[in-house]
């Protein structure tokens, strides 16, 4: 700990979002950043406690008091050897980890401002890209494949370490290009798609063959599967959550009412440079909008519809509204506090409700035009568990032309695989977030290496 008086004399300080009026009018990341001198006073503030909750709270372990010294220092280089360690690609979780870490830091717990460690994070990978720390390496090879099934964070992260590990690496992915939902889910002014890109080609200069517009069946993977085990010595199943929460009420059929995904995923690759035709194209443009569904996919869905010129949006929960402030009585320090969040997506402009439960879709000549929703509570269900829905208002109409569902993903059953074949990210563990992905990724590779070295 450089100075061990700086989180007394200097404040948290964060870089901020562009100007509102200015930002919603292209889908440039929203998010600036802060000069040298001001990043180095920041990562001044870690007090390199004791205990650091903060690397017990980041899935990936990562060593934040050691990186943010050597960042206060001015020693860039190390402070990326020691990041670099422990996260794959801190550019990803850079821009859009929800920092479990600073939740979790001391310094929250006595004045809640914590370290920047997320905006720190960013700050030194994109140092280290800008003074070129960051080339191809060649590793010596062992003799054995590895497949990867799915190019997401997860996947991204087994093939990385599993290629520095010597194997030959194939990644396959049913997209044409790679990222999972770091591409086709988060909108490009949180994570603008180059930075992907970026990455891809040292992989891809490093060994790691690439894939792409293939799905594979992962039923050939069970251990009574047609295709011969010895194609690849060990598989990686990284294929995420594919699969959408719906909302199977009365007219969800009419037109107008849309997975999440089917606008972000087309949005993304509208700007990478795809075309859709008139009936094909996902547009909240002049339109009333309502996203069902309060957590970071509904708040993309709403900062996509401003983007692309809608009229309102509103934004309707099914559970009560999260306690406001710092803490959260039932979820304390240095636990992650289910508080309110509100987003820079929020700040656009966004009409927000909660206990509303949807009851029918409402349309005129197969074309939606509102929703018939319902405020409801919870009360304590006697029997135990799930607290029980009960009706607390009269049915509404919410006016409406487009309906976006962001209720979720389901988590996807998979077969019983052979014995070479590891289950990693969202596609074991459910949807969760990409810091825990990339854990997962990371431990698949581990598992690997110790079955193929058995």
């Amino acid at each position: 700990m450089g100075d061990p008086k700086a989180f007394l004399n200097i404040h948290r300080k964060e870089a901020g979002y562009r100007d509102l009026h200015d930002r919603v009018k292209d889908f440039s990341e929203v998010e600036q950043t802060l000069n040298t001198h001001d990043r180095k006073l920041q990562a001044s503030r870690c007090m390199d406690c004791g205990v650091p909750f903060c690397h017990w709270a980041c899935p990936l372990g990562n060593k934040a008091p050691e990186w943010n010294d050597a960042l206060y220092k001015g020693d860039w280089q190390l402070a990326y050897k020691l990041l670099n360690a422990t996260n794959d690609f801190p550019e990803f979780t850079g821009r859009i980890c929800p920092a479990l870490c600073e939740k979790a830091c001391v310094l929250n717990l006595t004045d809640h401002e914590p370290t920047t460690n997320r905006e720190n994070e960013c700050a030194i990978t994109e140092g280290a890209w800008r003074e070129n720390m960051i080339v191809p390496q060649q590793y010596e090879r062992n003799g054995k494949t590895v497949a990867v099934i799915g190019a997401g964070p997860a996947g991204l992260v087994a093939a990385n370490r599993l290629n520095k590990m010597g194997y030959t690496v194939t990644v396959f992915d049913k997209n044409e290009a790679a990222g999972g939902l770091l591409r086709y889910g988060i909108p490009n002014f949180k994570l603008n798609k180059a930075i992907i890109d970026r990455r891809m080609a040292v992989l891809e200069a490093e060994g790691i063959n690439f894939v792409f517009g293939t799905e594979i069946d992962l039923n050939a993977l069970a251990a009574d599967g047609k295709l011969p085990q010895g194609a690849f010595d060990a598989y990686v199943v990284s294929t995420g959550t594919p699969t959408a929460r719906d909302l199977n009420i009365p007219g969800r059929e009419l037109k107008g009412v849309h997975l999440a995904l089917e606008l972000l995923a087309q949005q993304n690759r509208v700007l990478a440079g795809m075309e859709f035709s008139k009936e094909e194209r996902v547009t909240a443009k002049g339109k009333d909008v309502l996203v069902i569904g309060g957590g970071d996919t509904g708040s993309d869905c709403i900062g996509t519809s401003h983007r692309q010129g809608c009229k309102s949006v509103t934004q309707i929960e099914i559970m009560p509204k999260p306690v406001e402030g710092p803490e959260d009585p039932n979820s304390p320090w240095p636990n992650w506090p289910r508080t309110l969040k509100t987003t820079s997506s929020h700040e656009e402009g966004c009409t927000r409700r909660w206990n509303i439960n949807s009851l029918e879709f409402l349309g005129k000549d197969g074309k939606l035009t509102g929703v018939k929703v319902q405020p409801i509570d919870w009360e304590p269900n006697p029997e135990g568990g799930r607290p029980k829905m009960v009706v607390a208002g009269e049915p509404e109409v919410i006016k409406c032309e487009i309906c976006f569902l962001a209720m979720g993903f389901l988590k996807p059953e998979q077969p019983q695989f052979a014995d070479n074949v590891f289950v990693c990210g969202d596609a074991a563990s459910g949807a969760s977030l990409v810091v825990r992905a990339m854990a997962g990724g990371r431990d698949a590779a581990k598992k690997v290496d110790a079955y193929l070295n058995k």
